[in-house]
C-alpha cells in the first residue's frame, strides 16, 4: 500500500537487519538500535542536522558519524547579501565513537576538538543548540546559543529500505520549531525571534548504498496566524511503501503523495517549479542563494546544491483547505553522494 502508516511500536529492524515495516509515521514509533545492524561499522551512517532561519539569514549545524568518515559542519547564511560560508571538519574512522543517541527525543549529541565545540541537547518541549567554532572564517570565531521550542506536534518519520539487503534509511524531520537566540560572528548578532523564525531538525540513522542522488526541500512560516511547514523529497531508497512528502499546519501533519522538483537545466539560480501527483503542492520557487559544495577525496565524492529562495503557490490540507503561500523563504536541494 502506498503511503503506508506505521502505528505499531517495535524494533525498527528484523532479525536479518532489514526494515521490519517500511512506511511513514508521525513520531518515532519504531525503535532504532545500532547494535541490531547486520552491516559492518564502516557502513553505518548517523547524523543530526539543524537548520535555523528567517527571511534574512540562517545557520545550519551538523554532527555526523558516517562510519569511515565524520563530517562536522556549520554554515552561516546571509540572504540579503547573498553570501554564505560553510566550514567542515573531517574525521577519519569515527565508527560510532561519538555515541550519537538512538532517539531524537533524548540524549545529547556532542562533538569536541581543539577548534570546534558543538552540542545538541533535547529536553521537554525544547532543543538547545550551542556552538563555538574557532577560526570559522578569515580567522574569526563563530558562536551560537539557540533554543528551539517543540510543543507536542506531528513530525515526519520514514522507514525506507534499499533494494540491497541490510541497507536502510530511518529519518525524522521536525518542522515548525520556533527559534530564539543568536549566532555571533564578526561583531554581528544574527538574532532569531520566536514570533517569526523557525528551526528544522533532520535526524537520520541507517546503512546506505554507495552511490545516491536525492532531492529534499523544507520550509516554515506563519500562514493565517498559525505555524506552517513542509517537507518534500525523493530519490533515496525504495519509497514504494511511502513518500516523505508532508505538510504541517498548526501542529498537525497532512500526508502528500509524490512531489516533483522541476529544476532548470541551465542554472540552479533560475526559477524552479514544484508539481505534485495529487495536486496538493503546486509551487514556484525563486532562488536567492546556492550553497554549492563539491568534494572528491579517494572513494568519497559529493556534489550538492542546497538552494535557498522564496516559494509561492498553493498547498492543500487533508480536508481540502487551500493555503496560499507567498514568498516563504525555504530551501530545495539536489545532492549526489558517493560514500
Amino acid at each position: 500500500m502506498r503511503n503506508h502508516e506505521v502505528t505499531t511500536p517495535g524494533p525498527l529492524l528484523d532479525a536479518n537487519g532489514n526494515i521490519a515495516e517500511p512506511g511513514w509515521s508521525k513520531q518515532l514509533v519504531r525503535t532504532y538500535d545500532r547494535t541490531k545492524i547486520k552491516a559492518g561499522y564502516l557502513r553505518i551512517k548517523e547524523w543530526d542536522y539543524y537548520l535555523v532561519m528567517n527571511d534574512r539569514f540562517g545557520a545550519a549545524f551538523t554532527i555526523s558519524d558516517d562510519g569511515y568518515i565524520g563530517l562536522q559542519s556549520v554554515s552561516l547564511l546571509d540572504f540579503e547579501k547573498r553570501w554564505e560560508h560553510t566550514e567542515t571538519i573531517l574525521n577519519i574512522l569515527p565508527m560510532g565513537k561519538y555515541m550519537l543517541p538512538y532517539s531524537s527525543a533524548s540524549g545529547d549529541t556532542v562533538y569536541r576538538d581543539k577548534r570546534l565545540e558543538m552540542k545538541f541537547s533535547p529536553s521537554e518541549g525544547k532543543r538547545h543548540i550551542t556552538c563555538t567554532f574557532q577560526n570559522f572564517y578569515e580567522g574569526k570565531p563563530l558562536t551560537c546559543d539557540i533554543t528551539l521550542h517543540q510543543p507536542p506536534m506531528d513530525t515526519m518519520v520514514i522507514a525506507t529500505p534499499f533494494k540491497k539487503n541490510k541497507c536502510f534509511y530511518y529519518n525524522q524531520k521536525i518542522n515548525c520549531m520556533r527559534a530564539e537566540g543568536c549566532v555571533t560572528f564578526d561583531g554581528r548578532e544574527y538574532r532569531f525571534d520566536p514570533e517569526t523564525d523557525f528551526g528544522t531538525l533532520d535526524w537520520g540513522r541507517g546503512v546506505w548504498t554507495y552511490d545516491n542522488t536525492w532531492y529534499w526541500g523544507s520550509g516554515n512560516a506563519v500562514v493565517g496566524g498559525k505555524p506552517f511547514g513542509f517537507n518534500i523529497g525523493y530519490g533515496f531508497g525504495d519509497t514504494s511503501a511511502a513518500t516523505e512528502n508532508m505538510l504541517f499546519y498548526d501542529g498537525k501533519c497532512h500526508k502528500l503523495d509524490d512531489v516533483t522538483f522541476n529544476i532548470p537545466e541551465n542554472s540552479y539560480m533560475e526559477p524552479w517549479t514544484f508539481t505534485s501527483s495529487d495536486g496538493r503542492f503546486e509551487m514556484g520557487f525563486v532562488p536567492v542563494l546556492d550553497r554549492a559544495a563539491k568534494l572528491s577525496a579517494l572513494i568519497v565524492e559529493t556534489d550538492q546544491h542546497q538552494v535557498f529562495g522564496r516559494m509561492s503557490g498553493r498547498a492543500t490540507l487533508d480536508d481540502g483547505t487551500v493555503l496560499e503561500i507567498k514568498d516563504v523563504m525555504c530551501f530545495a536541494e539536489k545532492v549526489h553522494n558517493k560514500y
